[in-house]
């Protein structure tokens, strides 16, 4: 797809409210990155926040200036406005904002989104989730608990609501204290402690030997690709590379 008509296809989805249709524009493993928010999302965790956006507002996404392309990644500025200014009261005031995308293929890997919150937006954020600050840091700590303790990281079929089920609060909740309590989205958090568990498996003599898939597949990947693409994330290097300095410091 040519750059022009993913951009036009990524408009079209925002003004029909369609978040899988948005979530879709980024590869399985992309990053959606809310800068005002200091939020990172992945496709999954994007269509619940879009559905839950959705429900509340109503606006219209325009393209301002011309889309900026290079090889791998292309940038543009854009407007949202609330279709129903006379009722301004209850929506967001429109504003300006650009974006910009990071391709591999056809898909983005990474869509960061900057913009300026207006002052009544900020005020309002998460003003009706119902989670009180000792509710939030009772969760996290919750949290901690089974991921550390009973390592339910290690469970490939580990889903955000599943985790909020074991937490035992709903999944916007728990979405709201692993974006404002650790600063991140929910894959990145998990994948930390996968790819942790990775290190330690990795830097083992006795795992010399062992093959890297049955890693991936021990520490809950449910493919290599998407092992080697979340090592080399938080580490910088393949899990191969990574390997070879920890034999090497052991020599």
């Amino acid at each position: 797809m040519r750059r022009a008509e993913f951009v036009e296809s990524y408009f079209d989805a925002w003004n029909h409210r369609d978040p899988k249709g948005i979530a879709d524009h980024l590869s399985a493993d992309g990053t959606y990155r809310d800068v005002p928010e200091n939020l990172q999302r992945s496709p999954d965790e994007l269509i619940i926040s879009l559905n839950d956006f959705f429900s509340k507002y109503r606006h219209r996404y325009e393209l301002t200036g011309e889309i900026q392309k290079s090889q791998n990644t292309i940038a543009f500025q854009y407007r949202m406005f609330p279709y129903r200014h006379k009722r301004s009261g209850d929506a967001m005031l429109s504003y300006h904002g650009a974006e910009f995308m990071t391709f591999n293929g056809e898909a983005a890997m990474e869509i960061t989104d900057y913009y300026d919150i207006p002052v009544r937006t900020q005020l309002r954020k998460y003003a009706k989730s119902g989670l009180t600050d000792d509710q939030l840091d009772s969760y996290k700590h919750r949290l901690n608990q089974i991921m550390h303790r009973q390592q339910e990281y290690l469970k490939p079929e580990l889903t955000l609501p599943k985790l909020a089920e074991a937490v035992g609060c709903s999944v916007n909740h728990l979405s709201q204290v692993i974006n404002s309590g650790f600063g991140t989205s929910f894959f990145n958090y998990l994948n930390g402690y996968r790819i942790d568990h990775a290190r330690k498996l990795l830097a083992s003599l006795d795992s010399e030997h062992n093959a890297i898939l049955r890693i991936a597949f021990t520490v809950g990947f449910n493919s290599s690709s998407a092992f080697y693409s979340a090592f080399k994330k938080h580490v910088g290097m393949t899990p191969d590379q990574y390997r070879q300095t920890q034999i090497q410091s052991h020599l």
